[in-house]
């Protein structure tokens, strides 16, 4: 991060400093009072449950020299003696959450950086990682830490940049009306990505077409790159939602597809199951062989969203494909794990009807010399909906080759009864501690095992037993 002096610090949040020196400057901002230390300013958030500013006079003793603040109430006596022998940096806001992606977005603003956002309801970690890793092999390439996609991830992500840092790739996640478009407002991309518009949140957003309207809230952010007046779009073409026609605007669009109406145009997907997939992209005249290692054919659309994005960024196909080879997918999603008796598809980290299928998919074309077997928990955030897609991906797993579904949770219940009376065995438990007592008589030598469910629903835990075997 490059300094900021606080003078910048008042001006970009509106705050008033209540104590310290203008013409001194921070070098890191962290919410944190665990991570906090010398340099670094302390923004206190308080939320629902617990006040950060309660932690300030322990920051404080950590070195911590500047602090933004909602109120003064309960901790300014405390440290008064500190505040006024060291010249404690003290700013006040109205609301330190809004402040901080006030100052984020200033930052931000200071850095010569092509800047892409990437939202959408499944897969958008995956291909803000491609990104990434593609734009990597050009450029000194940033992204948001982890999974920090949210009013306070997003912010404190962007103040790990600076100068040296030409290109960032931010991910943005919601689950209300108005949350992306406060995102982009502080990023305010030259290229946006749509992954999809799917269920996810629809039991705050009430259906898919306001599902649609919250993503595309990114768009009204969207401005033009240097030389450029115009920014992009880039979105695979669902001939729903995502379509020419719907996504209009000030920009140019780049669509992803299956036929001639799009810029880039994927066919003949090899799909290998846990050995990854091939396929072909063609775009701007030229058809291309494109190789991954991660698992999914799903992961062909995010291939060729990623593949968009950098080669409007001046990457050579060559460039573009190295990058994609080196991708390591954040957290668990499709990670693949080998104990000594067991194969563990590990995609614990959420789920949705789309992303379980899809996962489903790969466990299905996955080569083992046991059996194929599918442990599937509770989507949460459903709604209204929720029955029917437990139920519909019940359905999806009972028409596949695989040897068994075992269905854990209340919600999934109507898994199990849609997966009933077909091929696989089918096993129901109202809670994984259920079943992690039951565990040993589904499981055997050379087995390979798909684990999924929300992360609400820990799923982790099971593979954590499954590491046992």
């Amino acid at each position: 991060m490059n300094k900021i002096t606080i003078e910048e610090i008042i001006r970009a949040t509106e705050g008033t400093l209540i104590s310290g020196q203008n013409e001194n400057f921070i070098t890191g901002v962290k919410h944190d009072s665990r991570e906090c230390g010398e340099g670094d300013m302390f923004v206190a958030i308080k939320g629902e449950n617990q006040d950060g500013h309660k932690y300030i006079p322990q920051v404080m003793g950590k070195g911590c020299r500047t602090v933004l603040v909602s109120h003064t109430d309960g901790w300014y006596d405390e440290v008064s003696d500190i505040i006024s022998e060291e010249a404690i940096n003290i700013i006040k806001v109205e609301d330190t959450v809004y402040a901080l992606g006030q100052l984020a977005s200033y930052y931000l603003s200071t850095l010569d950086v092509l800047k892409v956002a990437v939202t959408g309801s499944v897969g958008k970690t995956s291909v803000r990682d491609m990104i990434y890793y593609a734009l990597s092999e050009k450029y000194v390439c940033g992204r948001n830490l982890k999974n920090y996609n949210n009013f306070i991830g997003l912010p404190i992500s962007i103040f790990q940049f600076d100068d040296e840092t030409e290109a960032v790739v931010l991910e943005m996640g919601m689950d209300k009306f108005g949350e992306i478009d406060r995102l982009a407002g502080i990023v305010k991309p030259h290229i946006a990505v749509i992954t999809n518009i799917g269920m996810s949140h629809i039991e705050n957003l009430g259906s898919r077409d306001g599902i649609f309207k919250a993503k595309m809230e990114v768009a009204d952010h969207i401005t033009g790159y240097k030389d450029s007046d115009q920014g992009m779009l880039i979105f695979p073409c669902d001939d729903e939602f995502l379509t020419r026609e719907r996504t209009a605007g000030d920009y140019r669009q780049i669509i992803i597809g299956e036929d001639g109406r799009s810029e880039y145009i994927i066919s003949d997907v090899d799909d290998f199951g846990l050995e990854g997939i091939q396929f072909t992209l063609e775009y701007r005249e030229e058809s291309h062989k494109m190789k991954l290692d991660i698992p999914g054919r799903h992961n062909a659309v995010n291939a060729a969203l990623a593949t968009a994005v950098a080669s409007a960024a001046g990457l050579t196909t060559e460039e573009i494909q190295a990058g994609l080879l080196k991708t390591e997918l954040t957290g668990s999603r499709l990670r693949k794990i080998k104990t000594g008796k067991l194969s563990i598809i590990d995609d614990t980290y959420n789920a949705n009807p789309d992303s379980m299928k899809s996962a489903l998919r790969v466990l299905e074309l996955s080569r083992t010399e046991g059996k194929k077997i599918a442990v599937l928990s509770d989507m949460l955030e459903l709604g209204e909906e929720s029955e029917r897609q437990h139920y519909g991906v019940g359905l999806f797993a009972g028409g596949l080759k695989i040897d068994t579904v075992i269905a854990v949770g209340e919600r999934s219940e109507k898994i199990a009864e849609g997966a009933s009376g077909r091929e696989p065995q089918v096993a129901y438990f109202k809670n994984k501690e259920d079943f992690l007592r039951d565990i040993d008589r589904f499981v055997s030598n050379g087995d390979i095992i798909l684990v999924k469910g929300s992360r609400g629903m820990k799923m982790e835990l099971v593979v954590e037993r499954l590491k046992e075997f």
